[in-house]
């Protein structure tokens, strides 16, 4: 197989889905493992992969490996696979916390390693991932990784003491947009608005906001005046927002974030 996932969770699920849709591999290049029997026949049926429950035969068969378990399960699965993988095999990981060093330290040999942090958009292949390899990853391995991880959305090869930055304002931000979103969808119904439409409004005013952030290229704060208009009606919600604490909030959310990665 030229792709292998240990752990077959919603994340996992969701970067096969991708990569397949997306015509990099076909189902058939891809096996995943996990213990939990129910997931591996949801796959199995819904992408069409090789799955099993043994992940040595993951580590024995695959060109690159993501380990897509929790970040406790790590040193476990690594023990586990550590003496079958090949010289060759590409290990991808995406748990929070998990330095290079200290994979390094658990595989106890020079394995080619890419730490990456993807996020849950993956699931409608609009998922944003960074990745850092170590040493031993030629450049070449590193275009194919980040071949494989932009089928599932956008990828960004980054220097290591960004990861915890970019757990704090992308692979954990997704649930402060939906709280976000929720708040916004509850506003609307204190003003009559119905809940479906209210959602649907709130989401798609956050979806083409983001859009004219990546495609206009313009600064936010720019866009932002552009809908103030002199004594209207966003100016004044922005005068609520920054009475509140918004930004101040984000931001200490986004922190709170980064040090429990730091803590993994």
């Amino acid at each position: 197989m030229k792709l292998g996932f240990i752990g077959c969770g919603n994340m996992a699920k969701a970067m096969m889905g991708g990569i397949i849709n997306s015509n990099i591999l076909a189902a058939n290049e891809i096996i995943a493992s996990d213990a939990y029997q129910p997931s591996l026949d949801k796959a199995s049926k819904e992408l069409g992969i090789n799955v099993t429950t043994d992940n040595k035969e993951v580590a024995k068969n695959s060109e690159v490996i993501v380990l897509s378990v929790k970040p406790q399960f790590y040193a476990v699965v690594i023990e586990e696979i550590k003496d079958i993988i090949s010289d060759s095999t590409i290990i991808v990981t995406i748990a929070p916390g998990q330095t290079l060093a200290r994979l390094h330290e658990q595989f106890g040999r020079d394995a080619k390693i890419v730490r990456c942090m993807p996020n849950t958009p993956a699931m409608v292949c609009e998922g944003m991932t960074a990745a850092c390899p170590n040493e031993f990853v030629t450049k070449d391995e590193m275009d194919y990784v980040s071949k494989l991880l932009s089928g599932f959305g956008k990828s960004e090869v980054v220097k290591e003491y960004m990861m915890d930055a970019v757990v704090a304002v992308s692979g954990s931000s997704p649930a402060y947009v939906y709280i976000f979103i929720e708040a916004l969808a509850d506003a609307a119904v204190v003003e009559g608005m119905p809940r479906d439409a209210a959602y649907k409004f709130a989401a798609q005013a956050v979806y083409g906001s983001a859009k004219m952030v990546l495609e206009t290229g313009m600064h936010p704060g720019a866009l932002k005046d552009m809908v103030c208009s002199p004594a209207g009606t966003t100016i004044e919600a922005v005068r609520s927002l920054e009475a509140s604490g918004f930004r101040s909030s984000v931001m200490e959310a986004a922190k709170a974030a980064a040090d429990k990665c730091k803590q993994l």
